[in-house]
């Protein structure tokens, strides 16, 4: 049995999303690559063949009503329930209470709202009861199942992915709210469709963001009678500085990092420039940022320019000076380096080869002329013996085996052509020619 009081929102004080929460799939704004025709989730929804999922997407794009929508469409039992105001307790109580409806024949759908936010021990309370059917569990979240969901749990579930609304779906709603009567269709409101889409851009993708934007444009609205006008003017006062939504702990955060790790990796200075624009006007730890430009410098550009250490370096110290927004110069100076420098991973990979042999060979002992002999005892155990001092040659260079015997011949570090990186190239074809020769 389904409730419908979950559905009352219609008093004109509700906000106006809260009013227009579509009730039937015909009305629910975007993801067709869902809810079309022939689609999966359309076909369990109509079919009443619906099992355990999770809604992955960002906020404002139907997770919540989507459920709601399937539960009242389905012959189900609907209980809502926030990851941020229960507990283990609360979990308990609702279980038993499906339990019950189980043993009645009735089907329960249990909508856990923000589900990444229950730790280990709460998101492991739901298994037993969707092991056995007593619940349907339909958890929404923002962040990347993979990451917050436990493997027991997700490995039950199925995940749809809901993707942002776009503009066209976002005016759509819009013009839905000025025609209909729980919205502003008792009003005469004139907005022009280059306002309507101007309003749908700055939502980005958010249902939400623009049924509450349109609603605030209104209410400022110039009135003159029972006409309600939205001007420009009113727009750009309303929607002054957008507000980016970024969440410094989760996902988001690391798509936009490696967005900028890419795009500079790509020599694509204005794309680097641009996601690192993204990050600071959302709020980012420019110090964060900066730890990354360091990284980059050795990872990307290592011996092809090592000036591009010297440089982020200089960037992570100017941002620890002075902060922001000052210091968003600085960084944009060190992106653009990074960006435009030669590229060269030799480095990285010289270590990651290196460390390879290293996890494997633990015990490999160090040569003894390489060992240091501070002590009598070590002297007479041979430490030491045979090191060959490179400064005292013309060449400083020597026949010193340096390498454990099992490793001799190795190579770690192959310098590309890339850059200054072809002139250490160079010198390290000169030096192995020189043992070729001498050896």
């Amino acid at each position: 049995m389904y409730q419908p009081s979950f559905f009352d929102d219609r008093q004109h004080n509700n906000p106006l999303a809260s009013r227009l929460r579509p009730e039937r799939l015909e009305d629910f704004a975007g993801q067709k690559h869902l809810l079309g025709e022939g689609k999966v989730l359309r076909h369990l929804i109509d079919r009443d063949q619906i099992s355990s999922k999770i809604f992955w997407g960002p906020p404002g794009v139907g997770k919540t009503t989507l459920a709601r929508i399937i539960a009242g469409k389905t012959k189900s039992h609907f209980i809502d329930f926030s990851a941020v105001t229960s507990g283990i307790k609360e979990i308990k109580e609702v279980m038993n209470r499906a339990e019950s409806n189980r043993i009645m024949g009735e089907k329960t759908i249990l909508f856990v709202d923000e589900i990444h936010r229950f730790n280990k021990a709460q998101q492991d309370a739901f298994l037993p009861f969707v092991e056995k059917g007593s619940i349907i569990l339909i958890g929404a979240t923002t962040e990347n199942p993979s990451f917050e969901i436990n493997a027991a749990l997700l490995s039950r579930c199925k995940v749809f992915v809901l993707q942002p609304l776009s503009a066209e779906d976002l005016e759509g709603l819009m013009r839905h709210a000025l025609e209909s009567p729980k919205g502003f269709g008792d009003q005469q409101i004139r907005i022009s469709p280059d306002i309507l889409h101007a309003l749908a851009v700055f939502s980005d993708g958010d249902a939400r963001v623009a049924l509450n934007t349109l609603e605030m444009v209104i209410l400022n609205g110039e009135t003159d009678g029972e006409k309600t006008t939205v001007t420009e003017e009113i727009v750009k006062q309303c929607i002054s500085k957008k507000t980016l939504l970024y969440d410094k702990n989760g996902e988001e955060h690391y798509n936009l990092i490696s967005a900028l790790h890419k795009s500079m990796r790509n020599s694509d200075v204005n794309a680097a420039i641009y996601w690192l624009a993204r990050m600071l006007e959302a709020g980012e730890d420019p110090l964060y940022i900066a730890r990354r430009v360091v990284r980059f410098a050795s990872e990307d550009i290592g011996m092809a320019d090592s000036r591009a250490l010297q440089v982020a370096v200089a960037a992570y110290q100017a941002c620890h000076f002075i902060g922001m927004p000052e210091c968003s110069v600085h960084l944009t100076h060190a992106v653009t380096y990074m960006s435009l420098a030669p590229k060269s991973n030799a480095i990285d990979l010289a270590y990651i080869k290196a460390s390879a042999d290293a996890r494997e060979r633990m015990a490999e002992p160090v040569p003894l002329p390489l060992r240091n002999a501070p002590t009598k005892l070590m002297k007479e155990l041979d430490y030491g013996k045979g090191y060959q001092y490179a400064h005292d040659t013309k060449d400083k260079l020597t026949n010193l085996q340096c390498l454990p015997d099992s490793l001799l011949g190795r190579s770690y570090y192959e310098p590309t052509d890339q850059g200054m990186e072809l002139r250490v190239k160079e010198r390290m074809q000169a030096i192995k020619k020189w043992h070729d020769e001498n050896g």
